[in-house]
Order: structure tokens, then sequence, then C-alpha cells
């Protein structure tokens, strides 16, 4: 537990990019219906992902590292959400099921990186 075991890739047009990633690693995406973002899930052989739709614009290409984003897999959702408050860090997104899945949210940290952590739950919704 507490191990980087989601990643996120950021797209300006998920079905282009799910499309990129299939045709290179042979990588299959179901679309997740009914969430606060439009994501579309990654089925490989080991670490669970997903492409969502990219929220702001595309950084440009001067300003440094633009990256996947981790989810941390941790026992208790709301406790560990209180831990990153208490230690300043702030929410980027409020938590919400992925339904039948798990609770996920987005924090950032103190130098304003996105990560995110979920809680797994076959009755999230």
């Amino acid at each position: 537990m507490n191990n980087i075991a989601f990643f996120e890739i950021q797209s300006s047009n998920p079905l282009r990019d799910c499309k990129f990633y299939n045709s290179i690693f042979g990588w299959k995406f179901t679309k997740e219906l009914n969430l606060p973002i439009e994501l579309y899930r990654i089925e490989t052989e080991n670490i669970l992902g997903a492409i969502i739709k990219r929220p702001a614009e595309i950084p440009p290409l001067e300003c440094g590292t633009n990256a996947f984003t981790c989810s941390i897999q941790v026992i208790d959702f709301d406790k560990s959400a209180n831990d990153i408050l208490e230690a300043g860090g702030k929410i980027a997104l409020d938590k919400f099921a992925i339904p039948g899945r798990c609770w996920q949210g987005y924090f950032l940290d103190l130098d304003n990186n996105v990560f995110g952590i979920f809680q797994i739950d076959d009755n999230a919704k």
C-alpha cells in the first residue's frame, strides 16, 4: 500500500491518443461514464492507468516537464486527504467515485505538482 499504482496521461484529444498508445503498446481502452472528467481506462498487464481530457491548455515546450500524473493507492482516502492538507498540500480535484472501482482525488504538493490518491472500493458510486 502507499505505492504508485495508477498513472494518467492528460490529453487534449483523448480518442486520438488512445489510438496512438494502442498502436504502439497494444493497450486497450474503455471509456468510463458519469465521471466529472472524460476518462478512458487503460488495460495493461501490470499497472492501472487512464487517459483523461486535459483540463487546461497544452503547456508550451519551454515550460519544462509535461509528464504523466501518478496516483498512490491508499487504505483510507479521507485520512490520507486530511494528512495531505495538514502537511500544506491543496485539493486540485475533489474526491469522486469511479463506480464499482474506487474513490479518486487529486492534490497539489508544496511545489504545485499534481498527484492523485485512490482507495479501492467495489461499492463506490
